[in-house]
């Protein structure tokens, strides 16, 4: 049992995590991107830190845009660990919920700090992908 396993145990609700954490992509540089995926119910769950900007959307959008037929279609992206995003990485992000839209899917926003919430707000992202403020609240959204 991992240490996350057990500390969803002690909450009042239950989640089952159905895959482990899998890094994509981890740089010890502080700054730069790493990217891991999970599954909690159904919903995959890609957690971002680091900077999100042109040298990283690839990163960024191969993990967003897995060509895999088994990837669920509704993902919740935690960027409580971004510090800064551009440009590019709006662009991943309308890619993004364009797939997930066209497979009948979803895409939500989670744990976004203020610096980055700023951004998604001035450019109308937060009218077009969901923003929530925690991956529990952006999971159990209806």
């Amino acid at each position: 049992m991992t240490r996350q396993t057990r500390g969803r145990r002690k909450r009042r609700h239950t989640t089952a995590v159905e895959e482990t954490v899998t890094p994509i992509q981890s740089v010890d540089q502080p700054g730069q991107l790493s990217v891991e995926h999970s599954a909690i119910d159904g919903i995959r769950v890609v957690t971002v830190r680091g900077e999100i900007d042109h040298t990283v959307k690839d990163v960024l959008s191969e993990a967003l845009l897995s060509p895999d037929s088994a990837t669920p279609p509704r993902t919740v992206v935690d960027l409580s660990g971004v510090t800064f995003m551009d440009s590019s990485g709006i662009s991943v992000f309308i890619s993004a919920y364009q797939a997930r839209s066209d497979a009948q899917g979803w895409l939500r926003i989670a744990g976004a700090q203020e610096s980055v919430l700023r951004i998604l707000q001035i450019v109308g992202m937060d009218t077009l992908i969901s923003c929530h403020p925690t991956v529990q609240q952006a999971l159990h959204t209806t």
